[in-house]
């Protein structure tokens, strides 16, 4: 098995300054960090170890750097392997995060995948836990109340490749069938067309399949279409933001028959990681676990607000407006539908709705967006399992990313750095503008400055008397039209290089590429 360790090489002995080289990414050289500090490689390398033989076939790809690879995706927006592929190829970032040498050729997407593949789901899960347990010490896991939504995506398969369960046959082979049977010549396709208009329509996943993708399941997905897909089921903490759990479930199943089991993975989450303690030595993560659900009306129904009181946690789900309700014989249901009720109306309720979409909704939109898996190239459940639970790790990693450094993702680190140089010259020319201004005063406030003068003694003034009374104007207005900091630092600059900053503030500074 290729391990780390194994990879790692002595410099080369010969003088490589014609080599390309790259400063790096500095998000990818953090995330490295985080990843080292915490010892991920050798995590990934004991858990995959069954997978891989020591000796036999040719040389692998270590499972640190295949975790990597499928991060990557997320963090640069690809929705497949063939493009994470040619990406890893393409950049020299991408080498150096993976630690890949010039000299070493990139994975290929049929090595991603047969990787992929090889590695069980199981293996996978480990690894969006051992995620979890790195949010949970840096305090951004509580656990107490969490929010499940789920979403569809369009899968690896044509609706027009169906066949019939019972017979085998494709869609086309059928239609002829019923035409034949009613007498209608078959082989005319305009005329087949016309008598599927005229019949009543019934796609059901129970008659039709696909051939090269049995578990993925006909419905229609939120754009209006319909086509195969696998349905998402993610359930979030609703005060940080960090993902729980992930389900996986084929396109067509119903929100009130998923629930239960993404509430029961997020329970299970939750309570391993009671124990995690942030480095100061505190449990931030809720020590009965998990004991609100938050949902929208789609998951309402008798038996999963009934089934939830079962187990414990109180439901915050919207319920849609079904009329005057007969309770005969509920008894049960009544009570926790009432229960609800009352509760979503409530203050707390309608602020956990609200919270909704900036929570559960804005993860989505990181995950399958700007996450690039706006659809699936891979096939089987196992798989798209796999894909989710990768993908849902890679989006705690920002979060952890964001918490830590600002910047959850490359673009955003890269955008950050850009507004942070226009903002510091912006200060700069508004300060020096007013330092400017107030320069060519011919006789300033004697008793004014002489009381800052004495006020701040730690500042060492120039002796020219102009720019020591501007001085003493920016430092009066401190806290008021200036940042406290962005002023002690001025302060601290001298006429020369004063000047220097203002006619390049003034110029337009061109900015390098960061």
């Amino acid at each position: 098995m290729g391990t780390r360790k194994k990879r790692e090489r002595q410099e080369d002995l010969w003088y490589g300054s014609e080599l390309p080289t790259a400063p790096g990414h500095p998000f990818y050289q953090r995330l490295n960090e985080v990843l080292d500090g915490a010892k991920f490689d050798s995590l990934c390398e004991t858990h995959c170890a069954p997978f891989y033989h020591d000796r036999l076939g040719r040389p692998s790809l270590a499972p640190g750097q295949y975790f990597r690879t499928m991060m990557i995706g997320f963090f640069e927006g690809l929705d497949s392997e063939r493009g994470i592929a040619w990406r890893l190829a393409d950049s020299l970032t991408l080498r150096q995060f993976l630690s890949i040498g010039l000299d070493e050729k990139t994975p290929d997407h049929v090595t991603i995948s047969r990787t992929r593949r090889l590695i069980d789901a199981e293996t996978h899960q480990r690894v969006f836990s051992w995620v979890l347990a790195q949010l949970a010490q840096a305090g951004l896991i509580k656990g107490k109340t969490i929010g499940v939504d789920s979403t569809t995506l369009e899968a690896n398969a044509a609706m027009k490749s169906i066949v019939r369960r019972d017979t085998g046959e494709s869609y086309t082979a059928y239609l002829k069938r019923l035409a034949e049977a009613e007498g209608i010549d078959g082989k005319d396709a305009a005329t087949l067309l016309r008598m599927d208009r005229k019949r009543q329509k019934k796609t059901s996943n129970e008659d039709w399949k696909s051939p090269s993708d049995a578990e993925a399941e006909i419905t229609k997905l939120k754009d209006g279409r319909t086509a195969l897909a696998f349905k998402a089921e993610n359930a979030v903490d609703m005060e940080t933001g960090a993902i729980v759990a992930v389900t996986t479930h084929g396109g067509a199943a119903a929100d009130t028959t998923t629930i239960q089991e993404t509430v029961l993975e997020a329970a299970i989450a939750v309570a391993e990681l009671i124990a995690e303690t942030t480095p100061e030595g505190e449990y931030e993560v809720h020590a009965e676990g998990v004991q609100e659900v938050v949902a929208d009306k789609g998951y309402h129904s008798n038996e999963v607000v009934r089934g939830l009181v079962e187990m414990e946690v109180r439901t915050y789900i919207a319920e849609p407006d079904r009329g005057p309700r007969n309770w005969n014989g509920k008894a049960a249901e009544k009570a926790a539908v009432y229960g609800n009720r009352r509760r979503i109306q409530g203050d707390r309720g309608k602020g956990l709705q609200r919270q909704r979409g900036e929570r559960i909704e804005r993860n989505f939109g990181h995950q399958f967006d700007t996450g690039g898996l706006d659809r699936l190239y891979v096939r089987g459940q196992e798989n798209v399992h796999k894909k989710f639970l990768i993908q849902a790790a890679a989006c705690n990693l920002a979060l952890l990313m964001r918490s830590r450094y600002g910047s959850g993702k490359p673009r955003a680190a890269h955008d950050r750095v850009v507004d942070s140089i226009l903002t510091i010259l912006a200060v700069i020319k508004a300060v020096a503008d007013v330092f400017t201004a107030w320069r060519h005063i011919p006789t300033p406030r004697s008793d004014f400055f002489a009381a800052q003068i004495a006020a701040a003694p730690s500042f060492v003034w120039p002796q020219n008397a102009w720019f020591r009374h501007g001085l003493l104007e920016v430092q009066r207005c401190t806290g008021t039209q200036f940042d406290p900091e962005v002023v002690a630092a001025f302060c601290r600059i001298d006429q020369a290089e004063l000047e220097d900053l203002r006619s390049r503030a003034n110029a337009g500074l061109n900015l390098p590429n960061v």
